[in-house]
């Protein structure tokens, strides 16, 4: 394994130096205003890759998000926004994300100051896919139609009945987004609500809030009227768990833990809010006795190491065929090997830090937990000598399908490799999981692939290929694994509500 430049202090850009300056420490959007918490409260925001503290956000209170989302509900009135053509609606959109590709570069570097991801990646993934999202949506702020239907109930004699239906926003979100993708995971929330003509309270997770600001001062410098979207930062135990429980919040939106979504849920049920859940994932890669083993090692690595692990639809758990389980076990550990450990604003860094204290220390429990379990690492199996939070990419294998590591998210870059003999036996292997998110198969036989392909229950399948998104499929999961879709044409119903209109004519 490489580690890069082990100690060395890289500062940021003179934009992001700007940005941070101009921000002001302790300041979040509500309306146009740039604002203090209440009680003048702040949180540190740390550089995962040295543990140095670098900025401070506002700790927002309860009365904090009660005026994001009073704002959010005088914007949602306000003829300025809920008369806006959706033509309108639309060119904003793409205005804001044209704001976004001229600031591309600035909006990587405070991806990976914040997340510890490198910023090739954050700019050619996380950025550019947030762009390509907004500009997706922007074409379905034209495009929201209800339909005409003939009815048949007898009315009266003579009369005639005519009934349609249309699709109207639903009122002010309340956005929650997780630390793995702070700026895309804003940029998928924001995308239909702005599409469609909703208002937004957005809460950013406290480990990154930075992007999320930057993004609102885009979203004011495009033209947004006050209001239409806030951004609150704080802890999610008193903002989030305001926004899911606001009387005057129509709907929530949240991405992140199971855990928490439960939580969630039950927080909205209290007034019955509309609620979308895109929650956690343990997916499986399933490896055919068939496949092309280069390619199969190279995309079982990429679906669990990308990002540091630190995906949903991460491929934790790798199924191979028995005859060829101990050349892909190897082969993705050798990969494994090979990947350059270092601060995310390095060039040479392929992977960057966790990114917490405490994201790294539960990732080196599970492994800790794993090997007294029973399994051996083929690579990695510690926390890197080193500062910050960085976890060694690693391969375990021996371990049992009932394992703790198999078992539960980790939310790291941890693999558990297990052999299977048959397509029945890794389908149920497969299934064994309160999950239900992601897969990916892996084979040359169509016929095997399509007959496996229906029994894996999860909400998207690749084939020889894994963590492969679109603006325009739609993205969730089964079981424990949420509610509804993100992305494509689905995402607009979960921030539309659909009127029947029956009328005598």
């Amino acid at each position: 394994m490489h580690i890069s430049r082990q100690g060395s202090r890289i500062a940021p850009s003179a934009a992001v130096t700007e940005f941070l300056s101009r921000l002001g420490e302790g300041r979040m959007l509500i309306g146009d205003r740039w604002v203090a918490a209440a009680d003048g409260a702040t949180f540190e925001v740390v550089d995962p890759a040295t543990g140095t503290v670098f900025h401070r956000a506002p700790q927002a209170t309860v009365a904090d998000v009660d005026a994001a989302v009073a704002a959010a509900r005088e914007a949602f009135e306000n003829p300025a926004w809920a008369a806006m053509t959706p033509t309108a609606r639309g060119q904003l959109l793409w205005k804001l994300a044209d704001l976004m590709e001229a600031n591309a570069d600035e909006l990587a570097e405070i991806e990976s100051l914040d997340n510890g991801k490198a910023k090739l990646i954050a700019r050619h993934a996380d950025v550019a896919m947030a762009i390509d999202f907004l500009r997706y949506m922007a074409g379905w702020a034209t495009k929201i139609e209800g339909a005409t239907i003939p009815v048949s109930v007898p009315y009266m004699p003579g009369a005639k009945l005519f009934a349609y239906t249309q699709r109207e926003p639903v009122g002010v979100v309340g956005q929650i987004v997780p630390w793995n993708f702070p700026l895309l995971m804003a940029a998928w929330k924001l995308g239909p609500v702005l599409a469609v003509g909703c208002t937004s309270v957005l809460k950013p997770a406290e480990q990154t809030p930075l992007s999320a600001l930057r993004l609102g001062e885009l979203i004011l410098e495009a033209g947004y009227p006050a209001g239409v979207v806030n951004v609150v930062t704080g802890f999610g135990h008193i903002s989030g768990a305001r926004l899911a429980e606001h009387p005057d919040v129509d709907k929530v939106a949240f991405t992140g833990s199971t855990e928490v979504g439960k939580l969630i849920g039950h927080a909205a049920m209290r007034n019955l809010k509309r609620v979308s859940l895109e929650l956690g994932g343990k997916s499986p890669v399933i490896v055919l006795p068939d496949a092309d083993v280069a390619q199969a090692v190279e995309g079982a690595a990429n679906a669990i190491f990308f990002n540091h692990g630190q995906v949903c639809t991460a491929g934790s758990r790798l199924y191979v065929h028995r005859s060829i389980f101990d050349r892909v076990a190897e082969g993705v550990a050798g990969a494994a090997k090979g990947i350059r450990l270092g601060h995310g604003l390095d060039p040479e860094t392929q992977m960057g830090p966790l990114v917490s204290e405490e994201q790294a220390s539960r990732v080196a429990g599970y492994i800790t937990k794993g090997l007294s379990e029973g399994a051996q690492a083929l690579c990695g199996g510690r926390r890197a000598d080193r500062e910050g939070y960085f976890v060694e990419p690693t391969v375990l294998v021996g371990c049992a399908q009932d394992a703790t590591v198999v078992r539960e998210e980790i939310f790291g870059p941890v693999l558990c490799a297990l052999p299977f003999d048959d397509l029945d036996e890794v389908a149920a292997m497969a299934n064994d999981t309160p999950y239900g998110l992601a897969a990916s198969v892996w084979g040359t036989d169509l016929r095997q692939i399509h007959r496996l392909v229906p029994k894996i229950k999860a909400g998207t399948v690749w084939v020889n290929a894994h963590n492969v998104l679109d603006a325009a499929l739609p993205f969730g999961g089964f079981k424990q694994s949420g509610w509804g879709r993100e992305m494509g044409r689905s995402v607009l119903d979960l921030y539309t509500e659909e009127k029947s209109v029956c009328m005598v004519v």
